[in-house]
């Protein structure tokens, strides 16, 4: 496996330094996403040996990943890890994805399992998918970590996953278009759709701060773009008649709000982000 690893740094320079730190001796390519905290040049200092590219600008998760991307598959990799600027990856990752590659040659997603960072608590071990109500549940969230099998599973999650250049050749890269948030799932949903296998591996382990850079789960930023980006892969995805949308869009739309009825300004943000995919305003908010 020639596996080339994926940072984007977001601000959050101590967390970058972390994660690059746990990927010592893994090819990686490190994308600043328009950092103002001087993330780049202390990446530049600290790790001669990554490649980082400057983006100037916040190109958002998607665009910011592409970047990163296109320049590992052009290094010649034939699987691209992708792992936040806020987790760690343990021990044995790489390892642990060869093997699964070996096992599954039909796959073209490597799903790490997630842990909480601090904690031996699950945040990711499997995913499932409702495309009627737009609910991903994460399996086994904050139980104990526990062994686990390899297995297929609906979707990975964007904090650790490996895609395998066979698998970006035939369905592209991720959906700009979505900027921030439910990329990882429309990426996942559209390789499958190519004829890849998207495989949980337990042996592939990531330790994960859990939204850090965009203010936390439940912050107004995460809470416009999940309930944006829901409605737009739901649509896509498992599209319905006319007279229907509007009852599904509830379904989308109001346990966000309801989920943060103690919020009101995350709240709100998921009312911006229903009148906005209603407009057709989809990329940076």
């Amino acid at each position: 496996m020639h596996l080339i690893a994926v940072v984007l740094s977001w601000n959050g320079r101590e967390d970058t330094l972390a994660c690059l730190a746990s990927l010592r001796g893994i090819p990686t390519v490190c994308v600043d996403n328009g950092s103002s905290d001087g993330s780049a040049d202390a990446v530049a200092e600290r790790f001669p040996d990554v490649e980082l590219i400057r983006a100037e600008v916040n190109l958002g998760f998607a665009a910011g990943n592409n970047v990163g991307i296109r320049r590992a598959l052009d290094r010649g990799a034939d699987w691209v890890l992708l792992l936040n600027n806020d987790a760690i990856a343990e021990p044995g990752l790489v390892a642990a994805l060869a093997a699964a590659s070996a096992a599954r040659p039909d796959a073209g997603v490597l799903a790490c399992k997630v842990l909480f960072a601090g904690v031996d608590r699950l945040w990711y071990a499997g995913a499932d998918f409702d495309p009627y109500s737009g609910r991903s549940r994460h399996e086994g969230f904050g139980k104990p970590d526990a062994p686990g099998r390899l297995r297929d599973t609906v979707r990975a999650t964007g904090a650790g996953m490996s895609v395998s250049r066979a698998a970006i050749q035939s369905a592209g890269l991720l959906d700009e278009e979505l900027f921030l948030y439910v990329e990882d799932l429309e990426w996942c949903l559209r390789i499958k759709r190519a004829g890849f296998a998207v495989v949980y591996v337990p042996g592939a382990r990531v330790r994960h701060r859990v939204s850090a850079a965009s203010g936390g789960a439940g912050s107004p930023t995460t809470s416009y773009y999940e309930t944006r980006n829901m409605l737009f892969v739901v649509e896509r995805y498992r599209p319905l008649p006319r007279g229907l949308l509007g009852a599904r869009r509830a379904l989308v739309v109001a346990p966000r709000i309801l989920q943060n009825v103690r919020r009101p300004r995350s709240a709100h943000a998921a009312v911006r982000g229903w009148r906005d995919y209603r407009r057709g305003r989809m990329g940076r908010r």
